[in-house]
């Protein structure tokens, strides 16, 4: 019987953390419905209440328990609605919050996007769970055509700013037409088309005019800083302005150069003050259209102010929806504020849904492989050492790596790619490697005490985990500050980040726990 010491415990408490982690609580496989994707902006659907991020329970009065089933009973529907005079049906859409009633057409099925609710918090890449693509063109005159270098400063403009949205998996690629054209691809990770469209498609050209006047634009000669977080960047307030209808509003910081600051002197000086507030209003506008307009306040009049506060609505049918579109407006006047606008004003020439290139098949035939592999190590050790225990050690050491890593990267939400699955698979195996070398080091050297074995066994360890960890992150992109990177680091991060989780979780915590076990079955 081994005792359980405390680097046992700590595995036992990190590997049921990380269960939680990836399963949830209550566990999330037990959960029914499927999760709206998108929904059409202004379609009817969009208009009676259904909105992205609901959970659709039943359609018609008919459980949904997964996609087969939204599927099969939306399929109904339309043969319902095309076999009417009217062409329209009646649909019950009924959600977690909400219920959608109404005569709806066959076209209302392209109007919402869903998917199937995932059984654990991991989340997966392109490769494993599909997403959209877009293939995007700059609008030039007729004649003209987008050259290298200005395809690459888009690219670099682009991944800014989605960069400010926090996504992650996002691939930029290059594409050559057959007639010569430079076009830019864009790849996004669990995103609907209509989504990266609207990621995409702004040009995002900045301007805050007083009148006919442009104090500042959106540049970063004009634009300093952006805040983003605390006091600098809020929700400040919400209201009920009628039943179904709730407003919020953003405000959040910005801070301008000397000279925007010297130009907002110059343009208020001369203004008349009415109650309190110059005559004129500072008026934002993105890509030629006006998304709000402040007062200006007596005391600025003249003054060189290098601070203004950006403010804009979000509106919704319930108070979290309107908190939810606040926070995305802000967030996309950060984004633009932050990187400036488009160097050119975009046009989409193709936009697709991607499926997935390898599937929930390919990761369960990886998974199993894997079992398979540490079975049959387990196989060997046990022929070798000629101790069932220590195989069994073996294996339940191997799982609850994985386990640990994959707990990690759904806590740190971290998207998993075929490069992720790699380094879990290479991890299993430095695992297994340093395991057999606890295992031999505690059996030679007798006139050794097992406490000395095990520490030089650890020692060993110790020193390929020094060198694994610093040949890897290069090429986890952290050193970029510093300008040292690796030419492929963008194919390899995921290969990088898991095998650094797993090398890192066996040092402190798996590899001292199979040390305890192995010596409590030396001195037995």
């Amino acid at each position: 019987m081994v005792k359980l010491t405390f680097r046992i415990w700590l595995l036992i408490i990190v590997v049921l953390l990380s269960l939680v982690s990836i399963f949830s609580i209550p566990p999330m496989i037990f959960e029914k419905g499927v999760n709206v994707q998108s929904v059409t902006d202004n379609s009817t659907v969009f208009n009676q209440g259904l909105r992205a991020g609901t959970r659709i329970i039943s359609i018609n009065g008919n459980q949904v328990n997964n996609l087969q089933d939204y599927n099969t009973y939306m399929n109904e529907f339309v043969k319902l609605a095309d076999s009417s005079l009217t062409k329209e049906a009646k649909l019950t859409i009924t959600t977690k919050t909400n219920e959608v009633i109404g005569l709806f057409s066959s076209n209302v099925i392209g109007d919402i996007t869903v998917k199937g609710i995932s059984p654990t918090k991991i989340k997966t890449g392109l490769d494993l769970q599909g997403g959209a693509r877009a293939l995007v063109s700059a609008d030039l005159p007729a004649g003209e055509k987008l050259t290298e270098s200005q395809l690459n400063d888009l690219i670099s403009v682009s991944e800014e700013r989605l960069n400010v949205y926090g996504l992650s998996d996002v691939r930029f690629f290059k594409v050559t037409t057959s007639d010569g054209n430079n076009l830019m691809g864009v790849e996004i990770a669990g995103s609907s088309p209509k989504d990266l469209e609207n990621l995409i498609a702004q040009q995002g050209k900045f301007e805050a005019k007083i009148g006919n006047d442009t104090v500042f634009t959106g540049d970063n000669k004009d634009i300093t800083h952006v805040g983003k977080t605390g006091q600098d960047a809020m929700i400040s307030e919400c209201q009920t302005v009628a039943v179904g209808d709730e407003r919020c509003t953003f405000r959040f910081t910005i801070f301008i150069s000397e000279a925007a600051a010297e130009r907002h002197a110059n343009i208020t000086k001369d203004l008349k003050v009415i109650d309190g507030y110059l005559e004129k209003k500072i008026a934002f506008y993105i890509d030629g259209e006006k998304t709000s307009e402040l007062n200006i306040g007596a005391d600025l009049k003249g003054s060189v102010s290098t601070s203004f506060q950006i403010t804009g609505p979000g509106q919704g049918t319930t108070r979290q929806e309107a908190i939810t579109n606040a926070q995305a407006e802000m967030k996309k006047l950060q984004a633009i504020l932050s990187t400036g606008s488009l160097p050119f004003k975009l046009k989409i020439e193709k936009l697709d849904n991607l499926s997935p290139n390898l599937g929930d098949q390919f990761t369960q035939h990886i998974i199993l492989g894997g079992l398979l592999a540490v079975v049959a190590v387990s196989v060997i050790v046990f022929i070798r050492y000629r101790k069932i225990k220590a195989s069994l050690a073996l294996v339940a050491i191997s799982m609850s790596e994985v386990v640990i890593i994959l707990g990690i990267a759904a806590l740190i939400k971290w998207n998993l790619d075929l490069p992720s699955i790699a380094g879990i698979i290479a991890t299993i195996g430095t695992g297994i490697d340093s395991q057999l070398i606890i295992l031999d080091e505690s059996r030679h050297n007798k006139d050794d005490s097992i406490k000395q074995r095990i520490k030089k066994a650890l020692f060993i360890i110790g020193a390929a985990f020094a060198t694994s960890f610093v040949s890897l992150v290069p090429l986890t992109g952290m050193l970029g500050f510093m300008g040292i990177a690796a030419a492929s680091a963008g194919m390899l991060k995921g290969f990088a980040v898991t095998t650094i989780i797993g090398i890192t979780a066996g040092i402190l915590i798996t590899r001292p726990a199979f040390a305890d076990i192995t010596r409590q079955m030396e001195e037995i």
